[in-house]
């Protein structure tokens, strides 16, 4: 699905969001160099597998918050967390390096990869790509994952804050 075909989608759900169209963003730094609004609403996405490729998993975190690998692996259950290949980021996600997004799971025919979103977004609102990376999409994350479900996808909501520290998740 396309930038435009998700923005028809999105319209056609009823579900309210904003689109705000950009040049073209690789990383964090660079979505921030924009200064776009609503800053509070930024994410990073890592689209990750296991060390057989068996597993898929797109990690969707607040932008500022710094994630562990191996604090989430283990809160998972998974080993050998490793960044996917772009070869399977394509395959998987339909999607290229600097435009990871969970829009991309509206791709993913085969629900090979789960979401694991930052469970501060449940409530508040949240900004990713339209599978595009020249353009930022705000809306409500609790309604992103209802969207992402209704079409098959598993979405689990993880406290990512609270990886690392004691107690984890």
């Amino acid at each position: 699905m396309d930038k435009q075909a998700l923005y028809t989608y999105l319209k056609e759900k009823g579900i309210p969001f904003e689109a705000v169209e950009h040049a073209p963003v690789f990383t964090v730094e660079e979505a921030l160099a924009l200064n776009l609004p609503r800053p509070e609403a930024g994410a990073k996405n890592l689209f990750l597998t296991d060390k057989k490729k068996r597993n898929y998993y797109l990690l969707t975190a607040r932008d500022h918050l710094p994630v562990k690998l191996k604090d989430f692996q283990g809160a998972i259950g998974a080993n050998g967390l490793k960044f996917a290949s772009e070869e399977d980021l394509m395959a998987i996600l339909g999607l290229i390096r600097g435009a990871v997004t969970p829009f991309g799971l509206l791709n993913d025919a085969e629900h090979r990869a789960t979401l694991y979103l930052d469970d501060h977004f449940q409530d508040h609102e949240i900004s990713v790509h339209p599978n595009d990376n020249t353009a930022t999409v705000y809306l409500q994350g609790g309604q992103l994952a209802d969207l992402l479900r209704e079409n098959g996808c598993r979405v689990e909501f993880m406290d990512l804050e609270a990886l690392g520290e004691e107690g984890t998740p």
